[in-house]
């Protein structure tokens, strides 16, 4: 029946008592499992044989003669070509069908890479909050106080003797207290690592890496090296993010992104993988460098941040604001412990500085002015006039007695924090302007970075090295341990090694 032949091995299906050849049937119902006349179920158990005596089967008919062949020729190729019709078919809908699942999948894919970043801006906005939270809740109580004290009192000195409790006083002065015996104990001796000034005036670029910041905002505006550990590097960019970098691996440990703007001031912990940044988002951030991730926002100032400066103990950082105001915040729990200005001035301050025993500290200011501040009283005890300019950089030597500063008078000036005075101006070329000053750990040799990066030999106050190798602005500049080494940044968005 499905042949058109007559069967070698005939049998019979009950379902619709039609003759099949077995073999054709048993390979149908093994695909279909129907009768192929009625579609109705059909199993090889079902199946009838028909006893029948062999005969010689005769030729087919059809086949006799040549318009017969002819017409079979015509008939197969009539059958081929709808079956590669319908297959045409097949195909276009297949097509469809796929460029279709293709499409779903594309806008699938746009979804959750939105989804993603909404997630990822959410989880920034919390980190943001939590410290913020906790920023103000103390400083709401001293705002209550403030209302009893009347006319008499001033707000501002009331806020922060709730801050400043005497167990923060007592710590800072026991930490003092250590650090100059310390000194004195080390006296005028020189470590014997240190390098000497001949092999300092060999240095030359050993290394130079242009692949840390995004290139499409071009400059690296902060630098620092964790005093523990020299090849720790921390930058601060243009591109408002904050990099560690490994000198001996040569390689980035961590990129941290949340600021909003430029990173102006960075700095590394001695002690713990912690890092602070500082910006004109009026922001101070604090980084754990392990988790890659920002642990706490301080919100001390209403202006751009422009000083950043970590106390000898490790936990608390002093700030210098456009607003006006120093600030003096706990990295623990972000909260501002006392913030202060100078009435009578009214001027923004450029930069901030701890002196190494962390009771005093210095602050430059937009009108050329450096105040020495004491940190207990939290008055200003000394002015340093002099410079014309806002004051771009301070710095003061391990020594404890020497405060260098610079400002955009294209000049250095030495300061004697034991005399009060100034015993020593570095005129430098004209329009040089002075980006970084830094001493080395021990007090011995004075960088600066601005135009160029020159290094000179305290007391005797000679130019020992002078570098021109950055093709922008030299915006930071910092001494490997015992002056092994030293490392820069620039606008060309490059950090930079020198030694022998």
């Amino acid at each position: 029946m499905i042949s058109n032949e007559v069967p070698e091995h005939p049998c019979v299906s009950p379902v619709s008592n039609q003759v099949f050849e077995r073999r054709l049937i048993e390979k149908y119902i093994a695909e279909n499992g129907v009768d192929p006349i009625n579609g109705q179920p059909l199993s090889e158990e079902q199946l009838i044989d028909i006893k029948v005596s062999h005969p010689i089967r005769p030729k087919a008919p059809s086949a006799t003669s040549i318009p017969a062949i002819l017409k079979s020729l015509q008939d197969e190729w009539d059958a081929v070509m709808l079956h590669s019709f319908t297959l045409r078919q097949q195909l276009q809908t297949t097509r469809q069908e796929l460029s279709h699942a293709l499409y779903q999948h594309d806008a699938a894919c746009r979804v959750i890479a939105r989804l993603t970043k909404e997630v990822t801006a959410a989880r920034e906005a919390l980190a943001t909050l939590k410290p913020q939270a906790g920023l103000i809740a103390p400083q709401a109580t001293p705002a209550s106080q403030t209302a009893a004290v009347g006319a008499g009192g001033e707000a501002m000195e009331v806020s922060e003797q709730v801050g400043m409790t005497p167990e923060i006083i007592q710590k800072l002065q026991d930490k003092a207290t250590v650090l100059t015996t310390e000194r004195k104990k080390r006296g005028k001796t020189v470590p014997e690592d240190l390098i000497r000034a001949e092999d300092l005036g060999k240095f030359r670029q050993v290394a130079s890496h242009a692949g840390l910041h995004s290139a499409s905002i071009p400059g690296i505006i902060s630098l620092d090296l964790c005093p523990t550990d020299t090849n720790k590097v921390l930058t601060g960019g243009a591109d408002k993010n904050v990099v560690v970098f490994d000198r001996r691996e040569e390689q980035i440990v961590a990129t941290l992104k949340g600021h909003t703007k430029k990173v102006s001031s960075v700095i590394y912990h001695p002690a713990q993988s912690v890092v602070f940044s500082a910006s004109p988002d009026s922001t101070i951030r604090v980084w754990s460098v392990t988790g890659g991730n920002c642990v706490q926002v301080i919100r001390a100032h209403e202006a751009s941040v422009t000083g950043l400066s970590l106390h000898a103990t490790g936990d608390y950082l002093l700030s210098s604001s456009e607003d006006q105001y120093w600030a003096f915040s706990d990295i623990q729990t972000g909260r501002v412990l006392t913030k202060v200005t100078d009435e009578t001035a009214g001027c923004a301050l450029t930069c901030a500085q701890f002196h190494p025993d962390g009771l005093i500290f210095g602050t430059g200011t937009a009108d050329s002015q450096i105040k020495i501040w004491d940190l207990k009283e939290r008055t200003n005890v000394a002015n340093f006039p002099g410079h014309s300019g806002p004051v771009t950089s301070i710095a003061f030597s391990e020594n404890g007695y020497y405060l260098a500063t610079g400002a955009q008078d294209s000049s250095l000036k030495l300061w004697d924090l034991r005399k009060l005075k100034n015993f020593k101006t570095i005129t430098l070329d004209n329009n040089y302007e002075v980006k970084s000053l830094v001493f080395d750990q021990s007090g011995t040799y004075l960088a600066v970075g601005g135009s160029d990066i020159r290094v000179y030999i305290c007391k005797q106050w000679s130019e020992v090295l002078n570098f021109s190798d950055h093709s922008g602005l030299v915006t930071g500049v910092a001494f490997g341990e015992h002056a092994q080494f030293l490392a820069s940044t620039g606008m060309d968005r490059s950090l930079k090694f020198y030694s022998l």
